[in-house]
This record gives C-alpha cells, structure tokens and sequence, in this order.
C-alpha cells in the first residue's frame, strides 16, 4: 500500500492491478453558512451546467477545509484505518469514496464494487417492510433482482430477525435495523468495504459474528476502510493506518506506531510532553499539611529516570517528598487512569503496609516487576495518607506514556511468560521412518 502526501511520498512496489482503490489529492471544502453555502452552491451547479466550473483551491469567504490534499491507495486484501478526533474529516473521506459527495480538486479512481457501511439502516424507508428494503437497498448497491434472491435468505439468516423481516421497519429496534443494514452490505460481493464506526453497534454475539465475516472477506481479498475510535478494534484488523487532523494527513505508519501517536496527541496535547520527571513547586508553610510531595518519577533497575516505560519491563514508581514532623501510620495510593477507567490501583491498604516517618527528606520506591500495562498514555493519582482518612498531600494527574516491545499491542495486559516444548511418545520425523 501506498498513501503519499506532499510531505512524504512512499515508494510503492507493487503492482497496479492489485490496485482497488486510489485517492489522489483530494480535497473538499465546506461553508460554515447555510445562506452562503446555498448561494455558493447555486453558483457551482450553474457553473457546471455551462462547463465554466473547474477544480478550485481557494477558500471562499466562510470556507474552510474539511479535507486537504489527501492521497492513499488501497490493495485487494488490505485494511486501512483512518484515526482521528471528531472532525477531522474520517467520514468526509469515506463519503467521497463513496461518491455521496464530490471533492473539489483531486481524484478518486475505484476498481469493482463498493459496499459503505455508514449509518447502518438509516437508508432504510421506515414504512417498507424488512423484505422490501432488502431489494431497495442491495439494488442501488448495484445487484440484480436474480442476485437479491439468490442471496435472500443468507441476508435474513445472517440478521437474525426472524418473522419480522415482513414487519415494517418502523418496528424494528436500533440493533435490529443495524444489523439488517450490516448484512445487505456485506452480501454484496464488493471489492471495497468502507466501514464506519458500525462495529460499535449491536450485542457481543453479533459483533463476534460480524468480526467472524470481516475476517472471511478478507481472505477472500476484499480491502477494508476502518473508521473506529476504539484503538483495539484498528489493532486488530488494519495493518497500516492514516491518522488525520483538521483535514490534514498528519501521519501514515503501522497501525501501532499510528495509534501510539494519536494517543499521545489526544490526552496529553501538543505542548505536553513528558520528561520522566515531575518536579512539585515548593509549598508555603501555611499550606502544608505537614508532608509535601516533591517529586513523581519511573526509574530502571540501575535507578536511572524513565522517559517512557516498555510494557513488560521492570520498573520502580518513585515517590519523593518531605516530612516536617514526626508521623506514623502514614500509606501510599496510587490509581493509575486509562481514558477515564482505572485500570490499575494499590495502595499500603491494600498491602497491609505504613511507614514511620521522621522529619526529613524520603522516597518511597514501589518496585514493579514486569510491568504489564499495554502500550498508550496514562495518567497517575498519587496521594499520602496518614491513617485511612487524613490525606496529607496529592499529585492528581501525573501522564505517563508506555510503549510496546513488540511482544504486545493487541490486549490490555503484558503477561510475563516463558514457553517449553514438551514432546511423549514418538516425534512425527521417528512415525514417518518407522518400519511397518
């Protein structure tokens, strides 16, 4: 595959006939007036009925890009995703793949069938019944009656709606119609799936069963376009991905240093990179509880600070303030926050454990063996307790990036592991040459 943008142009060795789909830069813009938009849109369809319009890379007043010179191509057999946050122009590109709407300048060439599987059932008339919208809907897809009921029963089969498919859509719940909507898509025999953000709809069971479907069809070579937010569900179908921003083609990569990327992007921002070492501004007296956190920071086994950790490796939480009297019965917690989920906490609650702690300066170090946390930013709640209740100071947001060793990308967690091959009885090599 190849995706090239002014910036980077990457080689492309293979051949053109494996080429389903090519975008060659595409832009498309959009008014953010509705009188404007319509007057502009006037304009346009009157230039085009004299053969005056041609492609313009101007803004007009109110304008802006949804798209900017984008450019991608896609193999038989291939996935593709498209990351990035809400308005960056993903289902604007699906949308002119799929020839809903035209870009301003710039080309798309498309080679066999494409099956946009975007806002499932909302092309359905809600008055038809399930049977009716089947036809409507696999026929402007581009299939024959003849094909349509040759594969009738495999759509209903598949959607699982049993005797409602003679009921009108207007009865159907949000799943029901979903899943209606996915099937008459995916039984189209396309070249081109386009997929937007529908594998988020439907119970456990179907989603399995649609997964189970993509896979097929892509063994069968039918190229996929991914849009999800769901970081896992890109990991696991797309080997390559595009990550776009304001309309703008940011990166194109793997799909893992793709997601890394966005990730940090998205919850840590452009001006906050992380150094490894949190340093806490010094507290007047009259603030102090009587304990200040001074500092938050990773470190190797040779003490060394970390920048960012790699899953699986063995690191040491460190945690250094200052005490300015006596205390005892003081603990430790920590909350470690994945996307707003806490996916790891413990705390001397938990572990049964205090300190006494003199006036003076003290680290406390949490030794992490195989450190398990999959590949993405974090953020870390640390707070000193004296007793269970009396909270004596707190960092609330700590960022931390984890990045993978390649052993891991596509699960939550790293398991520490080793593996053996045991062997009882004959080995296959001793069964072939064996006399009879």
């Amino acid at each position: 595959m190849m995706i090239s943008t002014p910036e980077n142009q990457i080689a492309d060795p293979s051949p053109e006939e494996d080429v389903v789909l090519s975008v060659e830069g595409v832009s498309k813009k959009f008014c953010r007036s509705l009188k404007r938009s319509l007057f502009y849109g006037v304009q346009d369809i009157a230039s085009e009925l004299l053969g005056l319009r041609q492609q313009n890379n101007t803004l007009r007043t109110r304008e802006f890009w949804a798209l900017k010179d984008v450019s991608l191509k896609l193999r038989r057999g291939e996935a593709l995703g498209l990351v990035g946050a809400n308005g960056s122009g993903k289902t604007t590109l699906l949308r002119i793949i799929s020839g809903l709407i035209r870009p301003d300048t710039g080309s798309v060439r498309i080679r066999g069938r494409v099956a946009p599987l975007i806002a499932l059932g909302a092309g359905f008339n809600p008055i038809l019944t399930g049977r009716e919208n089947i036809f409507a809907n696999m026929s402007i897809l581009g299939l024959s009656t003849k094909e349509i009921k040759a594969r009738f029963d495999s759509v209903v089969e598949f959607a699982e709606i049993g005797d409602a498919i003679d009921s009108p859509v207007h009865s159907y719940s949000s799943g029901m119609a979903a899943r209606l909507g996915f099937a008459c898509a995916i039984h189209t025999n396309p070249e081109i799936l386009l997929i937007d953000e529908v594998l988020a709809v439907g119970d456990i069971q179907f989603l399995a069963k649609c997964h189970r479907r993509l896979h097929e069809l892509r063994e069968q070579g039918i190229a996929f376009v991914l849009v999800s937010h769901n970081p896992q569900a890109i990991l696991s179908m797309c080997q390559q991905s595009l990550y776009l921003q304001k309309g703008n083609v940011v990166a194109y990569s793997d799909t893992e240093t793709i997601m890394n990327q966005y990730e940090e992007d998205l919850f840590l921002g452009a001006a906050q990179k992380v150094s490894g070492l949190l340093r806490m501004p010094d507290k007047p007296a009259s603030e102090s509880l009587g304990l200040d956190i001074t500092s938050l920071c990773f470190k190797d086994t040779n003490n060394q600070i970390l920048e960012e950790l790699i899953s699986g490796e063995t690191v040491q939480l460190c945690i250094g303030f200052t005490s300015h009297k006596l205390l005892d019965d003081v603990n430790v917690r920590i909350s470690i926050i994945k996307e707003g989920q806490t996916v790891l906490y413990f705390g001397g609650s938990n572990d049964k454990l205090t300190f006494y702690i003199p006036p003076g300066h003290h680290e406390v170090k949490v030794l992490l063996p195989n450190f398990g946390l999959s590949p993405g930013v974090y953020i870390m709640r640390v707070d000193i307790r004296n007793s269970a209740l009396f909270i004596l100071d707190i960092v609330e947001a700590f960022r931390f990036v984890v990045r993978t060793n390649g052993r891991m990308s596509k699960c939550l967690f790293c398991q520490p592991r080793s593996w053996e091959l045991a062997t009882y009885g004959k080995t296959a090599k001793e069964d072939v040459n064996a006399s009879p």
